[in-house]
């Protein structure tokens, strides 16, 4: 015979919050642990800088510049838009995958790049990217 208890039985919980706490704690003790037990070996090394790099021209991209005045220049040799497109041509005929590079002057106008990239299009050519040199930032004066 079974005897009940006037008190409502109540079933035991396993509280998992304060073990997720727990597991937390001790990975983070662990990744500290391994990272210091890593042991740094380096050579010091006093390697030459690099003084002035110069523009590479490969012969198999084109890199086309646009002025301030909005006039193309193919390997700093003016060009107008006729010859710049008789070029490309030409050269579509020797490669058909034939990156060409614009690089548009700061003072050059929107309209003109986008002249040039027309053409560019129209030409044929596939792989057409704007080459971007970032802003000079001012040096800072030599201390005495």
């Amino acid at each position: 015979m079974k005897f009940g208890s006037l008190l409502p039985h109540k079933k035991a919980r396993i509280e998992i919050i304060p073990l997720i706490d727990i597991m937390f704690f001790l990975l983070a003790s662990f990744m500290m642990v391994s990272l210091t037990m890593v042991k740094m070996k380096s050579l010091k090394m006093d390697l030459p800088t690099a003084t002035e790099a110069s523009r590479d021209f490969k012969p198999d991209v084109i890199n086309i510049d646009i002025d301030d005045a909005g006039r193309p220049h193919i390997d700093l040799e003016p060009k107008t838009l006729a010859e710049v497109f008789a070029h490309l041509t030409n050269r579509l005929n020797v490669n058909t995958n034939l990156p060409v590079y614009i690089h548009g002057d700061r003072n050059a106008s929107h309209g003109s790049v986008v002249a040039v990239l027309d053409l560019v299009r129209k030409a044929g050519v596939l792989r057409v990217s704007f080459a971007s040199t970032p802003p000079e930032r001012p040096r800072a004066a030599a201390s005495p």
